[in-house]
């Protein structure tokens, strides 16, 4: 008679996530009224400090959170802001393409920066550095076009801004995920 472990326990699973990871979700677990809440910030944790979210993620989290995996999951591929697949750059540039970023002219300078930085979008350049994503809208139509550099918003971009961000971006003058 051999003797295993019941599939709910997670005695022999190998941990994914570091103890410090676990550490900033499990310290959400007071401030929302339940578990399942706290899967949104435990994604932004995990994507924070790996660059992505993979699936040996999904379902740490999912155990952490006493949760069926399949429920993170469903989390995560609503929000656009969370690679799976492998890490995103040092610096996640969401270029936004809404109507009013459009009609300014905006896919035509997303065009030009992922022509900066020798790339197209939805890559991550060869030196990790930078990764460029589009998203449907920033929220910041006022300011048309836009692009959000992991939490800092562009505003009103131009080629010249869009030139002065890739040299910011080569001489490491911006702030990056820590």
């Amino acid at each position: 008679m051999s003797t295993t472990l019941a599939p709910h326990t997670d005695a022999f699973v190998k941990r994914y996530l570091s103890e410090e990871i676990r550490a900033a979700i499990e310290a959400f677990y007071p401030r929302y009224p339940s578990r399942r809440a706290v899967v949104l910030p435990a994604l932004h944790i995990v994507n924070e400090r790996l660059g992505y979210v993979p699936i040996e993620a999904v379902i740490e989290i999912a155990q952490m959170l006493e949760l069926a995996p399949a429920q993170v999951q469903d989390t995560l591929s609503f929000y656009h802001f969370f690679p799976q697949d492998k890490p995103s750059g040092k610096f996640k540039v969401w270029f936004c393409r809404s109507l009013s970023c459009s009609c300014r002219e905006g896919e035509v300078l997303m065009d030009y920066l992922a022509e900066k930085l020798g790339i197209h979008v939805g890559e991550t350049t060869a030196d990790g550095r930078v990764s460029l994503l589009p998203a449907e809208c920033l929220g910041v139509c006022e300011f048309a076009p836009a692009m959000l550099v992991n939490d800092t918003v562009h505003k009103d971009l131009t080629k010249e801004k869009i030139d002065a961000f890739v040299e910011m971006v080569k001489a490491e003058k911006l702030g990056a995920r820590g």
